[in-house]
């Protein structure tokens, strides 16, 4: 037994609860050298010694390159639990402990594993309606100026400046188009007062950027959006603000006797607004000066912020720029203030690495799920991995948080922020087809950057942030998109289901399985299965189908009761 490779952390992604008497462990071990594992867990505060515990068999649950992981959900009335693991390897047993491992158990209880206390606060519970969510990221100044049309004219509008003249109004005259793609959650860049054409430089976070429209021009979108059972998040751009932003003028014209210094991260005085500044910026962007977070004024007004646009407006919640960047007791002040006011508010995170500090239940519900993009560009657009590798940092990703955690992961092929997933798969509409069509059934909240179904691409901002097609003729991808986004949400198994992979093979092929059984005992498995290969091929992942034949890039699922 590699012992080495062994590793449980209590109250972690390895050991969490999602109701008062169900909680989930895990265990990770070297991949493929242990046969079997089981956990025991009893009463941390039972009356009797030694503490009572009862054996459950985990299963394994995910393999990645290095590792494979066992899981075991366990339903129990205790609110106070302690746990250990037994595990064998060729016929020897070893018990796993808060202290290591031993081959007899007879440590105290206080040396086991502990689960301190089932407590309602600290359960992984996401917003009910976000699993049943299909987003579209929108970017306004290139996506509509009214009904199927982008004007495509700059505007100028006092200090706030525009590209291609998309509009708020625009959007809410097009969500006839959105609603029969079939998503029903909107994602908006920012829309506040800003000097750029992106506004991510923001000159007034309480009002909408002229350039965009107005306060009536939102509410009537918000109001239309919730009438036809569609919700809308929007950027708060926090971290950092724009050069016209009360505070950073009054610093700029008074220096230090400014009231306003301490709102700024690192001042350096005097301060010179020129290239490359002498104060911290959002990287080394003079125009994007960075707030000081942390100070209690700041911090104050970002809650303000935060849940002006959800009273006066019932927004549903919001994706925040550049998070891994503002303190932490921040962002557990913003999740208070705004959950206060709309308790199921969803919450993501522009986060591109690990998110794990962020997504512990007291911060944020999800975050970009940069690793789904980059490993979808791997192995859909380049083929630069195969698929046994593209399998098992899928999985690895998957086992980064809490299962539910990792089902509301915000998925996305691209973004505002990245070339279009088109300009990877070099042109190819096939390989990007196949990528939509594994978004809309894996694990996580499917995102569409808008524009992906006219087949938009582009590697540099303007080509990546080009101007919507609406012309029919010039949305290939529309009704094959639209069937697998109803697809999705028709089927509790793709939306909420488990993860298991069954099939890899050298030459594109990919199956997996997802499980759900809802709480009144209905099971549904989705067995989907991918041909990621340019020529036609004859896929029978295991014994539960028959043979299925794939066209080149194609995908398709089964449902299995």
């Amino acid at each position: 037994m590699i012992k080495e490779a062994i590793l449980h952390m209590p109250l972690s992604q390895y050991a969490y609860a999602t109701t008062e008497t169900n909680f989930t462990l895990r265990i990770r071990t070297a991949k493929g050298d242990v046969e079997s594992v089981c956990v025991y867990y009893g009463d941390r505060v039972a009356m009797t010694e030694p503490v009572p515990v009862t054996p459950v068999q985990m299963k394994q649950c995910a393999r990645d390159d290095l590792f494979d992981y066992y899981e075991a959900s366990i339903q129990t009335d205790f609110t106070r639990v302690c746990y250990y693991f037994s595990l064998t390897s060729e016929g020897k047993t070893y018990y796993y402990y808060s202290r290591g491992f031993c081959e007899q158990m007879r440590a105290n209880r206080i040396e086991y594993f502990q689960f301190p206390y089932l407590r309602r606060e600290e359960l992984m519970t996401e917003p009910h309606w976000v699993y049943d969510s299909v987003m579209y990221h929108i970017f306004p100044d290139s996506f509509a100026t009214s009904k199927a049309q982008l004007s495509g004219q700059p505007q100028s509008c006092g200090q706030s400046h525009s590209h291609l003249g998309g509009t708020i109004r625009g959007i809410t005259e097009n969500l006839d188009y959105l609603q029969s793609l079939g998503v029903n959650l909107i994602y908006l860049n920012p829309i506040f007062a800003a000097n750029s054409y992106h506004k991510y430089d923001t000159i007034d976070y309480f009002k909408i950027d002229p350039c965009f429209g107005s306060k009536d021009d939102f509410r009537q979108l918000v109001k239309e959006l919730h009438r036809r059972n569609m919700r809308i998040i929007l950027d708060g751009v926090f971290n950092h603000c724009g050069p016209d932003f009360f505070a950073f003028r009054d610093v700029i014209a008074n220096q230090k006797q400014s009231a306003y210094r301490d709102w700024f991260y690192q001042l350096n005085f005097p301060i010179h607004y020129s290239d490359p500044p002498n104060y911290e910026c959002f990287a080394y962007v003079k125009e994007m000066p960075k707030l000081n977070t942390s100070h209690p004024q700041v911090r104050d007004f970002i809650c303000q912020v935060g849940t002006y646009w959800i009273r006066e407006f019932d927004i549903d919640g919001w994706r925040l720029d550049v998070a891994n960047e503002v303190d932490h007791e921040t962002w557990r002040a913003f999740r208070r203030a705004v959950r206060a006011l709309k308790p199921d508010a969803f919450l993501i995170a522009e986060i591109w690495e690990d998110a794990d500090v962020w997504l512990r239940g007291d911060q944020f519900d999800s975050a970009m799920n940069y690793m789904f993009t980059n490993l979808c560009r791997d192995f859909f657009a380049t083929a630069t991995i195969d698929a046994r590798t593209f399998d098992e940092q899928f999985q690895k990703a998957l086992m980064r948080y809490p299962f539910p955690i990792a089902s509301a992961q915000m998925n996305f092929l691209d973004s505002h922020d990245v070339p279009r997933f088109l300009h990877h798969c070099g042109g190819n509409c096939d390989r990007l087809r196949l990528a939509l069509f594994f978004l809309m059934t894996a694990p996580g909240i499917p995102s569409v950057f808008y524009g992906d179904e006219c087949l938009l691409t582009g590697d540099t901002e303007p080509q990546y942030r080009a101007a919507m097609r609406w012309n029919p003729n010039e949305q290939p991808l529309k009704e094959t998109l639209s069937e697998w986004i109803h697809l999705r949400l028709s089927h509790p198994s793709l939306t909420r289901g488990n993860y298991r992979s069954i099939y890899t093979d050298s030459d594109g092929g990919y199956a997996f399985k997802r499980e759900y059984v809802s709480k009144d005992g209905i099971a549904e498995t989705a067995l989907v299965i991918l041909n990621n290969s340019d020529c036609t091929r004859t896929i029978r992942p295991d014994d539960s189908c028959e043979p299925v034949t794939l066209q080149a890039y194609e995908g398709t699922v089964l449902f299995l009761t």
